[in-house]
């Protein structure tokens, strides 16, 4: 059972993941925007206000809307790039979705399950805490119809938004990287690299400094370990779920780049050690310890700084 080398149940010459990876960013990045470019559009011509227009950044995008609204149209550009992912696998790689999940005989969903419920309860036992520890710092949000309308919308597009992360790094890349430099180590670096900087843009950068990116390339090297030892993507898939759909729920601030009408606001300063070091370097080590006792991970080193053949 070999996650990387389910890719050679398809076409994997190099030039098709050049393409591929093409392909799928256009989908995201071009495709999936004109929703969002296209209803602020159709605001102006309404409104007959081009101020709009004048300065438009991402950070300038994200207050057009009513919070809802903008979550909404954010997270669409994540499913076409989904799309783009499976088109791209299905006709120009010739593999199936299966072999681009796992390396089972089938896609294990006790395992998305197991992942999701573990990690979400953590995020809110943590969440919990620092409301309880220090009530001071939130303020309570909670409108039901606001709400009501936020969980349909998490439920349905933010697993897409997850699940297109994973396919296209964890899945995507991770096998194709793998069969390219016929090694293990290679993929999950640049991957996990990759991965944190794509989130270079976001607030929170701006916020707390270059400093978070410990966080996102720690957080990517995370889903990469452990989708490497249990050969499959399956417990990434129902971490990274977990931890948008819970966090969006649950709390927002206005340095995140979630602005969503959850039950809390957090209004404290965020710190480095609480909210970057104590998730990579505490937090995830135990999840590792926990998943590796619940399915009998061994062999670490073969798994992943192993050759390919």
């Amino acid at each position: 059972m070999n996650f990387i080398k389910n890719a050679y149940s398809g076409k994997v010459e190099w030039w098709r993941y050049l393409v591929g990876t093409l392909i799928i960013f256009l989908a995201w990045q071009l495709v999936g925007v004109l929703p969002f470019m296209g209803a602020i559009g159709f605001k102006v011509a309404r409104d007959g206000d081009l101020s709009v227009l004048e300065n438009l950044t991402t950070e300038s995008m994200m207050n057009i809307f009513e919070p809802n609204l903008t979550l909404f149209l954010m997270l669409i550009s994540f499913a076409f790039g989904l799309v783009g992912v499976f088109i791209v696998c299905k006709y120009l790689h010739k593999q199936s979705l299966k072999s681009l999940t796992t390396a089972r005989k089938e896609i294990d969903w006790k395992r998305v399950r197991f992942a999701f419920t573990l990690w979400g309860t953590v995020i809110v036992a943590m969440t919990a805490l620092a409301y309880f520890m220090a009530p001071e710092d939130f303020i309570w949000n909670f409108k039901l119809e606001k709400f009501i309308l936020l969980v349909i919308i998490g439920i349905l597009l933010i697993p897409l938004q997850t699940s297109f992360e994973e396919y296209f790094f964890r899945g995507y890349l991770m096998q194709g990287l793998g069969v390219i430099a016929k090694n293990r180590w290679f993929p999950l670096i640049v991957t996990s690299v990759v991965f944190g900087m794509m989130h270079f843009w976001n607030p929170e950068v701006e916020k707390l400094g270059p400093i978070i990116m410990v966080y996102y390339i720690g957080t990517g090297l995370f889903l990469g370990i452990i989708t490497l030892m249990d050969e499959g993507m399956e417990l990434a898939l129902g971490f990274h779920a977990a931890n948008n759909l819970v966090a969006a729920l649950l709390v927002t601030a206005d340095w995140t780049v979630f602005q969503t009408h959850s039950i809390l606001i957090d209004t404290s300063e965020p710190s480095v050690g609480f909210d970057i070091l104590i998730p990579v370097v505490v937090i995830f080590p135990i999840v590792y310890l926990v998943f590796a006792k619940k399915y009998n991970w061994t062999n670490w080193r073969d798994k992943l700084i192993g050759k390919i053949n």
